[in-house]
């Protein structure tokens, strides 16, 4: 119904900063501190991506370096204390690594974020290999679309498609991302829908929809009440 989603390919960033297996851990940090990034990917021939190294992984050199752990944190942090020994990224990193295609949604790859806790995604394409690299601020990008460009997705591919021969003019304003519809509609069943087709548009914030029912004709609906406020349940009387 709405216009085509952005993709991870339409935000990633094409050139990645890479490891490969053998890089030593100074080498590791030195790149880190480089490039000003908190990860990297770690790739096989072909550029294949078989994991990540992050600050996280080389932390726990420097954590353990002075005093021997005790039992309880032997079992329990296991793998941070293997990290601690190892000197090269293949040992670092983590793997499997938790990767994106370039064909995946914006919401596709943020709810991969969110369920493993990562702060970007290395960008792979049908065989593994590096692609590019998408952050978390990436897939913030798209709320930084025009205003009028919402606005004109809204009307044609949401208010169009849905009352396409409205009474009425329906107005739609957007300020900031927040999308105002006004105006009257014949089917109110439909309000529900156009609200949650509009806020599916890329770079909506909010949407206030304050659509209404067609006007009252009191020549034949007498009985109808000009407004809620002046309906009564039956059998209800005055005060007194």
């Amino acid at each position: 119904m709405t216009g085509t989603p952005y993709l991870v390919s339409d935000v990633m960033t094409a050139t990645v900063v890479a490891l490969r297996r053998q890089a030593p851990f100074k080498e590791i940090v030195r790149t880190l501190r480089r490039w000003r990034v908190s990860a990297m990917p770690v790739l096989e021939e072909g550029g294949r991506v078989v994991g990540v190294v992050s600050e996280a992984d080389l932390l726990p050199k420097e954590e353990f370096r002075d005093g021997d752990p005790g039992r309880y944190t032997q079992l329990r942090r296991l793998t941070d204390l293997v990290k601690a020994g190892a000197v090269t990224a293949g040992d670092l990193m983590s793997s499997p690594p938790v990767t994106v295609s370039a064909s995946a949604t914006l919401a596709q790859a943020a709810r991969i974020m969110a369920l493993h806790k990562v702060t970007r995604l290395p960008v792979v394409d049908d065989d593994g290999a590096l692609r590019g690299i998408v952050s978390r601020s990436d897939l913030l990008t798209v709320f930084l679309r025009d205003d009028e460009d919402i606005a004109e997705e809204v009307r044609r591919d949401v208010v169009a498609a849905l009352f396409p021969e409205a009474a009425e003019p329906i107005d739609v304003a957007v300020r900031d991302g927040v999308v105002r519809i006004t105006g009257r509609v014949t089917d109110t069943t439909l309000v529900p829908v156009t609200t949650r087709l509009a806020r599916a548009v890329e770079g909506v914030v909010d949407v206030d929809c304050a659509l209404l029912g067609p006007r009252r004709r009191p020549d034949l609906d007498p009985d109808l009440p000009d407004t809620a406020s002046t309906a009564r349940p039956p059998g209800a009387g005055g005060v007194g």
